[in-house]
């Protein structure tokens, strides 16, 4: 059996400042005809979708953990992308012996990682 993950949806109270954080701070393209009150993002066979309500942010910071990890080929340039539009990294970049990343809160609060694997 060969299963994938279809669409991934994010709560957020603000659809439209998120949405244009999705596309324009990350890069994400939105699907065309899905520009409304649920932006749909083309990842690559999957749908990231933005959906107007109150994020499920856990009670405890800890252990920290991603509501959705993004993979990109270039870590630095994202940072650097990610630091012009004033985004804050609190836990800088972070590595293991699989890769880099960097985790941080969209604007509706969110956990967001952005992880560059190791070839």
């Amino acid at each position: 059996m060969n299963i994938h993950i279809a669409v991934v949806s994010l709560l957020v109270e603000d659809v439209p400042a998120t949405a244009h954080f999705y596309r324009d701070t990350i890069g994400l393209n939105i699907m065309p005809h899905h520009e409304g009150d649920h932006p749909h993002f083309d990842l690559d066979g999957c749908t990231l979708t933005i959906v107007r309500g109150r994020p499920a942010l856990p009670p405890d910071p800890e252990p920290r953990f991603p509501v959705v990890a993004f993979s990109i080929p270039e870590l630095d340039t994202a940072i650097e992308k990610l630091r012009l539009h004033g985004m804050d990294l609190p836990w800088g970049v972070e590595t293991s012996a699989a890769g880099r990343w960097v985790m941080f809160h969209d604007p509706a609060g969110n956990l967001v990682e952005l992880v560059e694997f190791k070839q």
